[in-house]
């Protein structure tokens, strides 16, 4: 991969869900160089410009690869030290049970369950998080309510080129664009908006301001999906090493179907191995920047990846780097729609 040691940074950093400041300064400091303009809004997005040379037919486009990774939030200190808690974002109760957890301020815990995991139907309420205090007043020393927590899991190297982390949702989005983002050399006839993105695990909420203020022409979610070649509880087509996911539709929106048509032709012009993707559950950043405004054509460009929404995810490093191939060949890209 280009450079994977960012990559690996990235799945590293603390994240959780409304939470993203980590993230951001580590991006925005990699950005700077190659930016033109570079700004934080309210929310906390962070929004990067590359302009383009302009011309009667240049766009706007606006990638959003959000920073946010699921966790849990403390809602209750128990008497004998449990902490119980609720999602920040999607969990599985069963991939979380006796995963450990970091709380910002370094603070290890285990998550269990107050019955038979089997039991708990993939409630949360049914969780609680373990940090080794020997009463409330003791756990309170480290944790207060309200404080978030995520998985806390190392980078691994797999076989065959694939990987295993936390928080591949989606810090391989961020890690893409801040790749093709070095790789602009501004001979691009598109001005192109890099946009890391929050809250995206809290409905989409990051690219909806984002994409109020940028008004683009063109907005493409880039981020992952899940896969359907490994036994799991979807159905589809999507598997690992197939290629870069080229969205068609998901529940939250149906791309445009020209946006779609030449991204497919990048790949067949460039060589650059994809895969349609269409799933029937989920959704990305795509969904509100295709409401935005008075609407925005809308893409996606996804990253297959494997037990998603977890402590260890699983993606494959050739489709991470065919993504970053696709952004760039999508961004340099003359668009003549009817």
């Amino acid at each position: 991969m280009r450079e994977e040691a960012i990559l690996k940074e990235l799945t590293e950093l603390w994240g959780v869900a409304g939470y993203e400041k980590e993230v951001r300064h580590y991006l925005e400091k990699l950005a700077a160089p190659y930016a033109d303009e570079m700004l934080t809004d309210a929310i906390g997005n962070l929004i990067v410009l590359k302009k383009g040379t302009g011309g009667p037919q240049s766009k706007k486009i606006m990638y959003a690869a959000h920073m946010d990774e699921i966790g849990f939030m403390v809602k209750t200190i128990e008497d004998d030290g449990r902490l119980r808690v609720c999602n920040m974002g999607w969990n599985w109760t069963a991939a979380a049970y006796h995963s450990r957890v970091q709380f910002k301020n370094g603070t290890i815990g285990v998550v269990s369950c107050v019955s038979d995991i089997e039991k708990a139907e993939n409630k949360t309420g049914k969780l609680f998080i373990d940090i080794g205090a020997t009463s409330k007043e003791d756990a309170k020393k480290y944790v207060n309510l309200g404080d978030p927590c995520c998985y806390s899991c190392e980078y691994q190297e797999l076989a065959n080129d694939r990987i295993c982390a936390k928080a591949l949702d989606n810090r391989i989005g961020c890690y893409q664009l801040l790749e093709a983002l070095k790789e602009n050399d501004g001979t691009y006839p598109n001005d192109i908006y890099y946009v890391f993105c929050v809250q995206e695990e809290l409905g989409c909420r990051g690219s909806k301001t984002a994409a109020a203020r940028i008004a683009p022409d063109i907005g493409v979610a880039v981020d992952i999906t899940p896969a359907h070649d490994y036994p799991c509880d979807l159905e589809g087509s999507n598997a690992l090493d197939a290629g870069i996911g080229i969205k068609i539709c998901d529940p939250s929106v149906v791309c445009d179907e020209d946006v779609v048509e030449v991204m497919f032709a990048c790949c067949e012009e460039g060589g650059i191995p994809y895969q349609r993707e269409v799933i029937d559950q989920g959704g990305t950043d795509a969904s509100s920047m295709n409401l935005s405004g008075f609407g925005v054509r809308a893409g996606g460009i996804v990253v297959v990846t494997r037990y998603a929404h977890g402590p260890s995810s699983v993606a494959s490093k050739k489709d991470i780097e065919a993504g970053i191939d696709l952004i760039n060949a999508f961004s340099r890209r003359t668009f003549q729609f009817a």
